[in-house]
């Protein structure tokens, strides 16, 4: 092997390890990472929590609204996105609000409950649609906005099969919970619930990962965008300066013939 070969050898084994990092931060930033799923567990696990201790629907839904409000104000005071902490918020509130209404704590979960099997389904709708929901929430964090729907079908795909994997995931964890939520009790339910935040989502994840991780590289639009618009801006430059030189030219030559 010569020593040409080696760069070109060295690069390619680089290029898939980079396009794997690449994912693997994007789909970190997405979805929360380790904090966001922190802030998504707290609020439900002290919830069931409390209500385990002394069954006070009133105290538990307070307690979980409360913390889910702390995890927002350290979030504004560490200059943090806050739209993980906040979605958490609104989760909680409707909960809260829901299980006050109707005095049965179980329905504190129902809300998400039902969030998720609307999530579950319009992951696989928009895949059969062609359309994948997971492409549409990670194109933006790619850069490459919607240009995976026609020009690069590798990556639509990848992100067909991810929310296909998506969407059945949380079938699947519909079917656990709604069955739990007419024949267990609010602490049964809630553990449950509890338990079964984390490990769909990290399959879920992972699998993504892998979808990307084997597709082509995303085409960065942003980046075309600019160069789009440097090539307008010396192509202007350039007409000014060919301008301005012919006009130098004509006014050289009748400065001659005056002399």
């Amino acid at each position: 092997m010569t020593s040409l070969d080696k760069p070109t050898e060295d690069t390619d084994q680089t290029q898939p390890q980079d396009a794997r990092a690449v994912t693997e931060a994007a789909l970190f930033e997405a979805f929360g990472g380790v904090r966001g799923m922190v802030e998504t567990v707290v609020p439900g696990l002290l919830f069931v929590a409390i209500f385990t201790i002394n069954k006070d629907l009133h105290l538990s839904a307070i307690a979980a609204l409360a913390v889910s409000l702390v995890l927002v104000v350290v979030r504004l005071a560490m200059r943090d996105t806050v739209k993980h902490a906040f979605s958490g918020v609104f989760g909680v509130a409707f909960g809260v609000v829901f299980a006050m209404f109707t005095g049965n704590a179980k329905d504190f979960y129902l809300p998400g409950m039902l969030y998720t099997l609307g999530l579950a389904v319009a992951y696989i709708v928009t895949a059969l649609a062609g359309v994948p929901l997971i492409g549409l929430i990670l194109g933006p964090v790619f850069k490459e906005n919607l240009s995976w729907r026609t020009r690069n079908p590798g990556r639509k795909k990848a992100y067909t099969k991810a929310s296909w994997a998506w969407g059945l995931i949380l079938l699947a964890k519909c079917a656990i919970l709604f069955p739990l939520y007419w024949w267990a009790d609010t602490t049964q339910l809630g553990w449950v619930l509890v338990a079964l935040k984390i490990p769909p989502f990290l399959l879920a994840v992972w699998l993504t990962w892998v979808f990307l991780a084997k597709a082509p590289a995303p085409i960065d639009v942003f980046a075309e965008m600019e160069a789009q618009e440097e090539a307008q801006k010396a192509e202007k430059e350039r007409k000014a300066a060919a301008l301005a030189a012919e006009t130098g030219e004509s006014d050289g030559g009748r400065h001659r013939r005056e002399a």
